[in-house]
């Protein structure tokens, strides 16, 4: 009960810090919430949404759960995502995966852990997908990061084909889609893929996340940008690349989605 009640004691001299900064501080933020975000997490304890961004109670919509996966089956989090777009009109979404995840880990491995396998089967195919890739990749760490950053673009891909943020789309509307990584040794926050806000932007994400590109400056991929991946060349490498992994043998046009 101690380490409990240490919560309640907190909450209260957090309360009366707020309004001797501010006496309206909370009365302000009762009547409504105008977030601009919508922040998909994972559940780890370390990565707290509002800390680790800096935000104010009312400035995050958030959603979280063990390595951020977004499923279209998963209702809980496609009914926050359709109140945030559609009710809060939210002008951004942000996947935020974090180094040293344990779901990934655990994804990553052949043991068994009960219920959670079904939840972790999207990360595990992440792996299949770009194994070619990361048995390139000596450093057992390093590994390990690459397949927390594959999972962003892969969960950021999911968002981009639920009905809720096409429809959005198809009306004129953001919201852009953001994937990021928290480094938790430094405690920065690194981008992924920004700007994702339309169909062709997604279909470059989709590449990127299954090609084998290495994680290097993030591409700003909307309709508003350059495209996600510049220069004739590196295109070039990637369509070859595409085309070698569906002429391997059982190759099915790649996995469906």
């Amino acid at each position: 009960m101690e380490n409990f009640r240490k919560i309640i004691q907190h909450n209260r001299e957090w309360a009366a810090a707020m309004k001797a900064a501010d006496p309206d501080y909370f009365e302000k933020r009762a009547a409504k919430q105008e977030p601009q975000f919508l922040y998909i997490g994972c559940s780890d304890s370390r990565v707290p949404a509002n800390v680790v961004t800096g935000t104010e109670p009312g400035e995050l919509f958030v959603h979280r759960n063990i390595a951020n996966v977004v499923l279209p089956s998963d209702l809980n989090a496609m009914s926050v995502l359709q109140y945030a777009v559609e009710v809060l009109d939210v002008k951004h979404v942000i996947v935020t995966g974090h180094y040293n995840c344990g779901g990934v880990k655990a994804a990553m491995g052949t043991a068994s852990y009960g219920l959670v396998d079904l939840w972790l089967q999207p990360i595990r195919n992440v792996v299949r997908w770009n194994r070619p890739e990361l048995m390139q990749i000596e450093d057992e760490q390093a590994r390990f990061d690459r397949v927390v950053e594959l999972n962003v673009l892969e969960q950021l891909y999911h968002l981009s084909e639920t009905p809720i943020v096409q429809n959005a789309w198809a009306k004129g509307k953001r919201p852009l889609l953001h994937g990021l990584v928290y480094d938790i040794h430094e405690g920065l926050l690194r981008e992924i893929a920004t700007g994702v806000d339309c169909q062709e932007a997604a279909d470059a994400l989709a590449q990127r996340r299954q090609s084998g590109v290495p994680a290097g400056p993030p591409p700003i991929l909307g309709r508003m940008s350059t495209p996600v991946l510049a220069g004739d060349e590196l295109a070039d490498q990637i369509a070859q690349r595409v085309m070698e992994r569906l002429s391997r043998p059982g190759a099915s046009g790649g996995p469906s989605k």
